[in-house]
């Protein structure tokens, strides 16, 4: 699976063909560098799945709930400032990825070890004129 955006006018639909590609898969871990969009694209994804609240970045709460219209929770983790494995099970992640709900991850790298066999691996690289490659790993 590969989707390439062009510009912001096609987040929503590279977000819906994601969702359509991970079908059944409810734990999707972003890789890619500083910049590389992965909130913007987290963003797009909560937005296709009816998020109510506002989205924004959990680089400092670690994890962040949103509702959806039908009041499913969805969870935006980020675990860049994570040091160590053990601070994921320190708050009850095997929790989150065990819910049935949507857990949208950005630096997975971070807990590689941890993450469910089942997990669906995106990584997103910059391409030319700013344009963004999601790829299904």
């Amino acid at each position: 699976m590969r989707i390439i955006i062009e510009s912001r006018r096609q987040l929503q639909s590279a977000a819906k063909k994601l969702l359509e590609y991970t079908k059944g898969k409810r734990i999707l871990a972003f890789y890619g560098p500083m910049g590389a969009g992965k909130t913007t694209i987290i963003k797009a994804v909560c937005r296709s799945l009816n998020a109510t609240d506002q989205i924004t970045s959990p680089t400092f709460t670690l994890i962040n709930e949103y509702k959806t219209t039908s009041g499913n929770p969805l969870y935006h983790m980020d675990f860049y400032r994570i040091k160590k494995t053990g601070e994921a099970y320190d708050f009850g992640i095997e929790e989150y990825f065990y819910s049935g709900a949507y857990c949208f991850i950005e630096w997975p790298e971070q807990i590689e070890e941890i993450l469910p066999a089942d997990t669906a691996r995106i990584k997103i690289t910059v391409g030319e004129n700013e344009q963004r490659i999601l790829e299904l790993t």
